[in-house]
């Protein structure tokens, strides 16, 4: 009977323990929490939510418009680039990875895929001056896309995580960071319409 008294008291000693090590764990990740952007927790949860309902996490930090369908592909590729220099970015690559009706290295028919890229050079350098790991993300691209159904369509990088998703960046870094975002939703929304 002392065996057995022995053993639950030992297993409530650990249990203890372990609570009394999982408090102090929580308490310490909850003090790094309170230090992020006040919006990251919720883009966190949005982007679990898109996951779970898609399970494709490249669909969560996708966005991405349907080009109306009386839009040829070269008044898609031009829209964009005149949009591009209207709002400071310049095109740095445009990228035609696959034709309509081409054939791949294996015979089978292709569908046209093209990635135009656009940077704002100030910009790129005072976020690779504030960490490297944002060069990464650069330059910012929009891919043009023959979807199965036949449409194109037009993606580029939800930019909302790399603004919010950790500390709160200086209200300098903010304000470029937003306008980088804005302008390339702006590229895709309105050479989605064909509108330059």
């Amino acid at each position: 009977m002392n065996i057995f008294k022995n053993v639950l008291m030992a297993i409530g000693g650990f249990t203890l323990l372990g609570l009394i090590v999982g408090a102090l764990s929580m308490g310490g990740m909850m003090s790094k929490v309170n230090k992020l952007d006040p919006k990251a927790i919720g883009l966190y949860m949005d982007m679990a939510e898109g996951v779970l309902e898609h399970g494709d996490a490249a669909k969560t930090m996708i966005y991405t418009v349907k080009v109306e369908e009386d839009i040829e592909i070269e008044d898609v590729i031009d829209s964009m680039k005149a949009v591009a220099m209207d709002n400071n970015m310049l095109v740095v690559s445009d990228t035609i990875m696959f034709r309509d009706g081409e054939k791949d290295t294996f015979g089978n028919d292709t569908r046209h895929v093209e990635i135009v890229a656009f940077c704002n050079k100030q910009i790129a350098r005072d976020f690779i001056d504030y960490s490297v790991a944002f060069g990464a993300f650069m330059p910012c691209r929009v891919t043009l896309t023959r979807g199965t159904d036949g449409a194109l369509y037009l993606s580029t990088m939800k930019l909302d995580l790399m603004i919010a998703g950790g500390y709160p960046l200086t209200p300098k870094m903010l304000k470029m960071a937003e306008k980088v975002r804005d302008t390339m939703y702006m590229i895709a929304d309105k050479a989605a319409q064909g509108d330059f």
